[in-house]
């Protein structure tokens, strides 16, 4: 058992029993640990509350970490990152559970990974903090392949083709795993952007759908075990 003291990221929180969470973190020292939460849905008075556990908070973290067992303990918690607009704008709240859903099937890892930490961290300060955001989750998704190791090559951008089985730009065109026509290009305005560049994209309800569905089909094609996320519709009905 140790003692380890680090930030953490809540990925999601499952109620267990009538009274007690399973919280599963992406930790900055440790990667993805979880954690079983007892007793805190009745308790009025303990120093943990339900509210910290929220979908993608920021928090620091007092645990105990143990060998033998996949489930931790938290001794102390604190939020870091308060968020100011994330609960009161239902646009954020719905991108924020979408999000959570995703990285909770997408990281894995129980190991730090300090550069996904930070790129994590710091959108959603940025979302927090600005208010175009219809585009948000459209450019983490694609920037957040980056540190997965499946950005698109964009070294031949100019092709007429994007393959995305392959991640690339190309001449051959084959009929279900390309883009091409109105596709690419809705593809091609969100590469090499980030969010400060995000309201120079102005995309329609439906080319967002569409390119929404792009890039979680080439996460799909990626990602060994990557489902459509179940928040999906839910986000669609959102910007409808």
């Amino acid at each position: 058992m140790a003692v380890v003291t680090t930030k953490a990221i809540v990925l999601s929180s499952l109620k267990y029993g009538d009274t007690s969470l399973i919280v599963k973190c992406f930790t900055l020292q440790e990667g993805v640990k979880s954690y079983m939460i007892k007793g805190v849905l009745k308790a009025k008075k303990g120093k943990l509350k339900p509210a910290h556990f929220q979908p993608l908070t920021q928090l620091q973290l007092v645990a105990n970490h143990s060998n033998k067992s996949s489930l931790h303990s938290i001794k102390e918690v604190q939020v870091i990152h308060p968020y100011e607009t994330i609960h009161t704008s239902v646009v954020k709240q719905t991108i924020v559970l979408f999000l959570s859903e995703v990285l909770s099937t997408i990281v894995q890892e129980e190991e730090e990974n300090l550069s996904l930490y930070q790129y994590i961290e710091t959108s959603l300060i940025w979302l927090d903090t600005h208010n175009e955001v219809a585009n948000f989750h459209l450019l983490f998704l694609l920037n957040l392949s980056k540190y997965l190791g499946f950005y698109p090559d964009v070294s031949e951008v100019d092709k007429k083709a994007f393959n995305l089985l392959e991640g690339r730009f190309t001449d051959l065109v084959y009929d279900k795993g390309s883009l091409l026509g109105e596709e690419i290009m809705l593809f091609k305005s969100m590469l090499g952007i980030n969010f400060d560049a995000i309201h120079t994209i102005s995309y329609s309800k439906k080319e967002r759908q569409i390119i929404l569905r792009i890039i979680v089909r080439y996460y799909e094609l990626h990602l060994e075990g990557f489902r459509k996320p179940k928040s999906l519709d839910i986000l669609e009905t959102v910007f409808s």
